[in-house]
């Protein structure tokens, strides 16, 4: 339906007139304190047979009355809110500032992990989906931002220091199935150089790569106290995807026991 078509066709659904809508939008108007909330009698008949697009205090008072969500009304002329979010990570601001970022609908859910296996091991290095007894609905406010269909999202062991301190133990890792080849591309620094998450017969592990002939070489942090591990490529060792993004503390939760441990590693 045309826009027009479909405000009269939810004005008909409710069984209200144009002239009920003029009442009810001057209530509005009168309690806002600004006469652009009115909708009049005529002028709401224009809109229904027209091409035209109210503003946002009209839409307001449509909302209102019609007892429809707001965003579902500017989504009627092509406004989707949802999509604000993703501008505004599309265009990062140039300097330093708190994110607030919109939802436009904080009451709509999508499936996630509110359960994990009881077997879920926090020293071993896991793709999350791996772990998950019972999914659920959790509003999306909470997660607004996670991109699950596309995405796969993976938890660094606290056993695993191959890439510490750059990739610190109980980190998520936000991972990009569609980049499972190494990237023969040039980079600089440590930050510029891809990481993968790969799966190993007996787990998984996440750290930079290469491959050398039919060997997939996994390589720590120079800092780190692991060594150089290689497995035979496509029997020993896959590559799951690319790690795009993670999520990390940067102060230890218990006083240093991670500190502890990487000593103790060195040691052995």
């Amino acid at each position: 339906m045309r826009p027009a078509e479909r405000l009269k066709e939810i004005r008909g659904r409710l069984g209200i007139t144009t002239r009920e809508v003029a009442e009810q939008s001057q209530i509005i108007a009168e309690r806002e304190g600004n006469s652009e909330y009115y909708i009049s009698n005529a002028w709401l008949t224009q809109l229904e047979n027209s091409e035209s697009v109210p503003s946002i205090f009209k839409v307001f008072s449509l909302s209102a009355v019609y007892r429809v969500p707001f965003r579902e009304l500017v989504l009627i002329f092509g406004v989707n809110l949802d999509n604000i979010g993703k501008h505004q990570l599309a265009s990062p601001p140039r300097d330093t500032r708190l994110a607030q970022m919109e939802v436009a609908d904080t009451a709509k859910t999508v499936s996630f992990p509110v359960r994990f296996d009881p077997a879920f091991n926090l020293n071993r290095t896991s793709l999350l989906s791996r772990l998950v007894e019972v999914w659920g609905e959790i509003p999306i406010a909470f997660i607004q931002h996670l991109d699950i269909r596309q995405h796969n999202y993976g938890y660094i062991g606290m056993d695993d220091l191959t890439l510490y301190p750059l990739l610190r133990p109980g980190s998520f890792v936000q991972i990009d199935p569609k980049v499972r080849k190494i990237q023969p591309l040039k980079w600089r620094t440590e930050f510029d150089r891809p990481i993968y998450f790969v799966e190993l017969r007996d787990g998984y592990a996440c750290g930079w790569c290469e491959i050398q002939k039919d060997q997939l070489w996994l390589l720590p942090h120079p800092l780190s106290p692991v060594g150089v591990r290689t497995f035979e490529h496509g029997v020993e060792a896959e590559i799951v995807g690319q790690v795009t993004g993670v999520a990390t503390r940067i102060v230890d939760p218990d006083g240093g026991s991670e500190r502890a441990n990487t000593k103790s590693l060195r040691q052995s």
